[in-house]
C-alpha cells in the first residue's frame, strides 16, 4: 500500500540545496579534521570519490524514480520488502538519535566558550543544556516543513557558509601574512601515516561527516518538479559541500597545531587565535553566535527528515498507529516525542565517561558505523531497484546501464563495510582507556540499535 499525503508544494531546487548544505556541511567537525594535519585533504579527496559521489548518483535516481515522502524507506521496501524497510528508516532515525547528543554538546560548548571556556568540560553544565535545546528544537519542527526549511536555509548561510568563509579568508590571511605555520604541506604530508593504523580511525568521521545527501529526498512529495530539481540540487549541495570542508579544515590545520584543539569547542578556539593579529577580537561573540545559528539549524533540520519517514512506516502498520500522529501542519509530533525522550536518556551517557572528550569519540564513532550499515542497504538496494523498476520519463539513470549501478553500488558498499571495521581502531589522539571496554561498547552499540528493529517490527496492514 502506498502512502500517499496532500501537501503544498514548498521546496524549490535553492530550498533543498541549502537542506543538504545545512544538514551535512557542518563546521562542528572542523577540530577532527583539522587534528590529522595537510593528510585531511587525502582523506576528503578518498571519501568523496569512493563514497560521496555514489551517495550523491545513487539520490538522484532514487529519489527520481520514486519521488514520495518517505526517501529511503520507499526505496528499502520496495527492494526487500516491507521488514527490510522498516529497519532501514529504524537505522536512519537510530543515529541520528544517537549523534543529537554530540551537536547538542557543541551547541553547549560554544555558547559558553567567549565567557565561561570552562564549561565546555562540564558534564554537569553540559547534559541539562543538551536536553533543553533539543526539546526545543522539537518544539520547533512541530510548526511543520515550512518552518524547519526557513530555518535550514538562514542557518546554511549565517551559521554555515559564511563562518567557512571567514575561517577560509583568515586562513589565506594568516598564510599570506607570514604567520608561523603549524604544519608544512608536503607530498608526504599528503598521505596518512601508514606506521600507525589507528590514525586511519578519522575515516569513519570523514565519512559520516559526508552524509545525508539522500535525506532531503523524505521530502520528495513536497518538491515542485523532483525529476529536474533533485539532481541540480544535489550537484550544487554537493560541491559546495566538499570545498567548503577540504579548504576549511586545511585552514584549522595550517593555523592551530593539533595537539591544542579540543574536539568540541576548538572553533571558538580557533576564530579566538585567528581574530587576534587583526585586533577582531570583538567579533568573538559575533561569530559564536553564528556558529550557534548554524550549529542549532543543521541538528533541526536532522529532527524533522528522520522522523517524516519513520512515519510513514507507522502509517503503514510497522508501527502502533499512535506513531504515525501528526498536527494540523503535518509534523509528526509522535515520533517527535518518543525521539525526544531518547535523546534525553542517551544524553545521560556523558555522566558515565570520566572525560567529555571520549565520551564525544566514543559516540561519535558509534553514529558513524550505524550510518554506515544504513548506507550499506541503500547502495544494495539501489542494484535491486534497477532490476525491477522501468525507466521513467524525466527520471535520472546512473550512466552505464548496469554495469554503471553495479560500479557504484559496489564502490560505496566497499567504502562503507572499510571504514566500519577502522572504526574499531582507537584514535592515537584521544584517550578511550582499555582498548577492550572501548571495542565492547561499539560493538554493544551497534548490535543492540542495530538488532532492536527486527524485534519491533510487526506486518503492515
Amino acid at each position: 500500500m502506498e502512502v500517499s499525503r496532500k501537501s503544498g508544494k514548498v521546496l524549490s531546487v535553492f530550498t533543498l540545496a541549502m537542506i543538504n548544505v545545512i544538514a551535512i556541511d557542518s563546521i562542528r567537525n572542523l577540530p577532527m579534521n583539522a587534528s590529522v594535519g595537510y593528510s585531511i585533504v587525502f582523506y576528503y579527496i578518498l571519501g568523496s570519490l569512493l563514497f560521496f559521489i555514489p551517495c550523491m548518483l545513487m539520490t538522484a535516481e532514487l529519489a527520481t524514480h520514486y519521488p514520495k515522502t518517505g526517501g529511503s524507506y520507499v526505496w528499502a521496501r520496495h527492494a526487500f520488502g516491507h521488514r527490510m524497510g522498516f529497519v532501514t528508516i529504524w537505522l536512519l532515525w537510530i543515529y541520528n538519535v544517537v549523534w543529537f547528543p554530540t551537536i547538542l554538546s557543541f551547541i553547549a560548548a560554544t555558547a559558553v566558550y567567549w565567557f565561561a571556556p570552562e564549561l565546555a568540560n562540564s558534564k554537569a553544565f553540559l547534559v541539562p543544556t543538551v536536553v533543553i535545546v533539543f526539546i526545543l528544537a522539537s518544539l520547533v519542527n512541530a510548526f511543520g516543513m515550512k518552518m524547519a526549511s526557513s530555518i535550514s536555509i538562514i542557518g546554511a548561510i549565517i551559521g554555515t557558509i559564511l563562518p567557512m568563509v571567514l575561517i577560509i579568508g583568515f586562513g589565506i590571511a594568516w598564510v599570506v601574512g607570514g604567520h608561523p605555520l603549524a604544519i608544512q604541506p608536503t607530498v608526504a604530508g599528503f598521505f596518512p601515516d601508514m606506521n600507525n593504523l589507528n590514525n586511519l580511525s578519522l575515516v569513519v568521521v570523514v565519512l559520516f561527516s559526508l552524509v545525508g545527501i539522500e535525506m532531503s529526498a523524505v521530502h520528495a512529495g513536497e518538491v515542485k518538479n523532483p525529476q529536474r530539481d533533485f539532481p541540480r540540487a544535489l550537484m550544487i549541495s554537493g560541491a559546495i559541500i566538499v570545498v567548503s570542508l577540504i579548504l576549511s579544515s586545511l585552514a584549522l590545520a595550517l593555523v592551530i597545531p593539533a595537539h591544542t584543539l579540543n574536539i568540541i569547542s576548538g572553533i571558538d578556539q580557533v576564530f579566538a587565535t585567528l581574530l587576534t593579529p587583526y585586533h577582531l577580537q570583538w567579533l568573538l561573540p559575533v561569530t559564536v553566535i553564528m556558529i550557534l545559528v548554524g550549529a542549532f539549524a543543521g541538528m533541526a533540520a536532522w529532527v524533522l527528515g528522520p522522523a517524516k519517514g519513520f512515519m510513514v512506516a507507522a502509517e503503514e502498520g510497522g508501527m502502533p498507529r499512535w506513531m504515525c500522529h501528526h498536527n494540523r501542519k503535518g509534523a509528526p509530533v509522535g515520533v517527535l516525542l518518543v525521539q525526544a525522550i531518547v535523546v534525553c536518556l542517551i544524553s545521560l551517557l556523558f555522566l558515565c565517561f570520566d572525560s567529555v572528550n571520549t565520551a564525544y569519540w566514543i559516540l561519535s564513532v558509534l553514529t558513524g558505523q550505524l550510518s554506515l550499515i544504513y548506507y550499506v542497504i541503500l547502495f544494495a538496494a539501489m542494484i535491486r531497484l534497477r532490476y525491477i523498476t522501468p525507466a521513467q520519463a524525466g527520471a535520472y539513470r546512473i550512466p552505464g546501464g548496469l554495469k554503471g549501478v553495479w560500479i557504484t553500488g559496489l564502490l560505496g558498499i566497499f567504502s562503507c563495510v572499510g571504514a566500519i571495521l577502522l572504526g574499531f581502531l582507537p584514535p592515537s589522539n584521544i584517550t578511550v582507556g582499555h582498548i577492550f571496554g572501548y571495542e565492547a561498547i561499539l560493538i554493544g552499540g551497534i548490535v543492540v540499535f542495530a538488532g532492536i528493529p527486527w524485534l519491533l517490527y510487526r506486518k503492515p496492514y
